[in-house]
C-alpha cells in the first residue's frame, strides 16, 4: 500500500505541476501576443532571445520535472511541453510572426478549457 500511496501523491503532484506549467506558458504567450518577441526564438535577435531566456528556462525546467514524474508513473511525455519546444526555432519567411503564433496558441488553449 505504501507504493500505491507514493504513486498517488506523485500523480497529484504531477497534475499540480502541469497546471502551473500551463499557467506559466499562458502568461508568456500573453506577453508575446502583446508584441514582445523571443519566446519562440524565430529571429536571430540576441536582445529578444536574452529577454525571453528566463521564461524559456523556467518552462523547460518545469517540463523536464513533469516528464520525470510522468516517466515514473508510466505515462507518456508531457505533450504541451513537447509541442512548445517543437514550435521554437527558425522559421521560413512565410511563417506568421511570434505575436500571431502566440495568439493562436492562446485561442487553442482557451478553447480546450471550455
Amino acid at each position: 500500500m505504501a507504493k500505491g500511496d507514493r504513486l498517488a501523491r506523485l500523480d497529484a503532484q504531477r497534475e499540480e505541476m502541469e497546471t502551473d506549467y500551463r499557467a506559466a506558458l499562458i502568461a508568456a504567450l500573453r506577453t508575446t501576443a502583446a508584441g514582445k518577441w523571443g519566446l519562440f526564438d524565430h529571429r536571430k535577435d540576441r536582445v529578444a532571445r536574452a529577454a525571453a531566456a528566463p521564461v524559456v528556462a523556467q518552462l523547460t525546467e518545469m517540463g523536464e520535472e513533469i516528464d520525470e514524474a510522468r516517466e515514473q508513473l508510466g505515462l507518456p511525455p508531457f505533450a504541451l511541453h513537447a509541442e512548445f519546444l517543437a514550435s521554437r526555432g527558425p522559421v521560413g519567411p512565410e511563417a506568421v510572426g511570434e505575436p500571431k503564433q502566440a495568439q493562436a496558441w492562446l485561442d487553442r488553449l482557451t478553447a480546450e478549457d471550455r
